[in-house]
């Protein structure tokens, strides 16, 4: 069975240069089967109907001109060879052409029926060729994220072993040991959880690597984990005689990030700060709002130790970059925390950068998204170009039964999130991000359109759909309070938006209230229901 002849769609507006390829292909004898349109917007169709073999362009359309027409052709159909077919010989524009992947630049003019054939067969080819070796690549990565993984995993067992049974002979559970021995046993524990650390890494780089980095928003004080993290770390800095202080602008409002993950950013900067900070040098965390960004958050981690050469900084957020300059004591890693920290930022939708010069210290800042209440509201607290009358929030609180937190804690945490959304009208009600951190009090708050009498209906909904969840009755319990929303005044001047921001700002008021007055890993103590 003879094969079939390759498809080829040949965008050209002049109906003369379309006879021309027609005819030097025939004189090629190339078997091939050629659609011709006129367009960049007829071309997109047929693509979106059949994908050719390859694709012939010509740069100046009706519709398109220039780098812009091989660019959309080259987003529809990324893994098909493009040959450009121009009536002007421009070496600059030809250069960039194939820097953005096309397979070659023809000159109308000089086309011979065998450079064309040669040009097809060549493209199709070395397309193929790009096309096996990105597969080839693919499954070399993947080979490699597979191994990394399940070598970290297998290494956890046997240092989780010796963690233990160090830890046991330290505290003197085996018996008396001598004071040397005691010195012997801290540094051995200590390189244990340097080699945990290590696979920690290795495990959230191949997780960034494959793609399967997640984060878990909610809508957290930022200035609260800022605090956290330097209370964390405070010791390491005693350790080295440098000060460690955090400085929060008050104006700063509620940020939407995972809190964990932010913690883990944070430590991951203060920590590498303080290890190339000297003595008695000092390290600061800042957090702050800048004017021309009104969206994110700005964080900065500063120290004034020897800082980084400018011709490094390019490297910094590299997989398994060290300072080639630090002396041994510093290398404790692999080189992975800056490029997990980044791809961290990155996932929130921020970016991080680095701003050094030898001898003056390094910054590293990073930005975080702003929690944007008022743009969740609009849409449901208001009607017909108007506020809505009556307004209230409800507060549902989930509280383990044991301080000793089960792995299943979290999962029972989100199936009654997922359950509470089934309890709310979606065009009336709405279900807010989680707050504050991953700690055992997970509270969840619900604004809905409806007046006092009505939010019981909704409560009573939530206490039996939620609150008699197996689950949930089995590790935990559920309180729900409701409170009215203070409506605008009749002849208020305010525009519609300008009232919904200060519903917004009334509800982000009451969600700080409730991370202040209750951190986490705190119990409530005689908790009340309002109804």
């Amino acid at each position: 069975m003879e094969n079939e002849p390759a498809h080829v769609l040949l965008i050209e507006d002049n109906p003369g240069d379309a006879d021309l390829i027609r005819l030097r292909l025939v004189e090629s004898k190339s078997d091939v089967l050629v659609n011709c349109v006129p367009r960049l917007s007829d071309a997109l169709a047929c693509l979106d109907i059949e994908t050719p073999a390859l694709v012939l362009l010509d740069l100046n359309l009706p519709d398109s001109h220039g780098a812009e027409t091989f660019r959309r052709i080259m987003q529809k159909v990324p893994n098909v060879p493009v040959v450009i077919l121009s009536g002007q010989d421009d070496d600059a524009l030809a250069n960039k052409a194939v820097h953005l992947g096309v397979q070659d630049y023809l000159i109308k003019s000089e086309i011979t029926s065998k450079q064309l054939e040669r040009a097809l067969r060549y493209a199709i080819e070395r397309q193929g060729l790009i096309r096996s070796l990105d597969i080839t690549r693919k499954q070399q990565l993947e080979f490699k994220n597979r191994f990394l993984s399940h070598v970290s995993h297998e290494l956890r067992t046997p240092l989780t072993c010796i963690h233990q049974y160090v830890t046991l002979l330290l505290d003197g559970l085996a018996g008396p040991i001598a004071p040397d021995q005691m010195d012997h046993l801290k540094t051995v524990l200590k390189s244990v959880n340097q080699l945990h650390a290590m696979i920690r890494d290795l495990l959230e780089a191949t997780r960034a690597d494959s793609g399967k980095l997640r984060i878990e928003p909610r809508c957290i004080d930022i200035g609260e984990l800022m605090r956290q993290s330097v209370a964390m770390m405070r010791p390491s800095a005693a350790e080295k005689h440098v000060s460690l202080e955090v400085i929060v602008d008050p104006a700063v409002p509620l940020v939407y990030a995972d809190p964990d993950r932010a913690l883990e950013v944070f430590i991951n900067l203060i920590d590498n700060a303080i290890k190339f900070t000297p003595a008695n040098g000092s390290v600061s965390v800042k957090g702050s709002l800048v004017e021309t960004d009104p969206t994110s958050v700005y964080i900065s981690v500063m120290d004034n130790g020897r800082g980084i050469p400018r011709e490094c900084h390019p490297q910094v957020f590299e997989r398994l970059y060290q300072d080639p300059d630090a002396v041994d004591g510093n290398r404790t890693g692999l080189g992975l925390g800056l490029f997990i920290a980044k791809e961290i930022v990155v996932l929130h939708g921020g970016r991080m950068w680095l701003a050094s010069e030898p001898g003056t210290g390094s910054t590293f800042s990073f930005t975080l998204p702003l929690y944007s209440l008022s743009k969740l509201l609009f849409p449901i607290i208001t009607q017909q170009g108007h506020l809505r009358k009556d307004l209230a929030l409800v507060r549902v609180e989930l509280t383990p039964i044991s301080k000793e937190l089960r792995g299943g804690w979290k999962d029972t945490c989100q199936h009654c999130l997922e359950v509470l959304r089934r309890c709310i009208f979606v065009d009336k009600d709405l279900v807010l991000p989680p707050t504050g951190s991953n700690g055992p009090i997970q509270t969840f708050f619900v604004l809905a359109s409806v007046d006092m009498e009505k939010v019981n209906i909704l409560m009573d909904r939530i206490r039996s759909q939620v609150g008699k969840l197996p689950q949930l009755n089995s590790s935990g319990s559920m309180q729900v309070i409701a409170e009215r929303i203070p409506p605008a005044p009749v002849a208020d001047p305010r525009t519609l938006e300008q009232q919904v921001w200060g519903i917004a700002d009334y509800v982000t008021e009451v969600i700080q209230q409730d991370l202040w007055n209750n951190p986490n890993f705190t119990d409530k103590e005689n908790p009340t229901n309002a109804h």
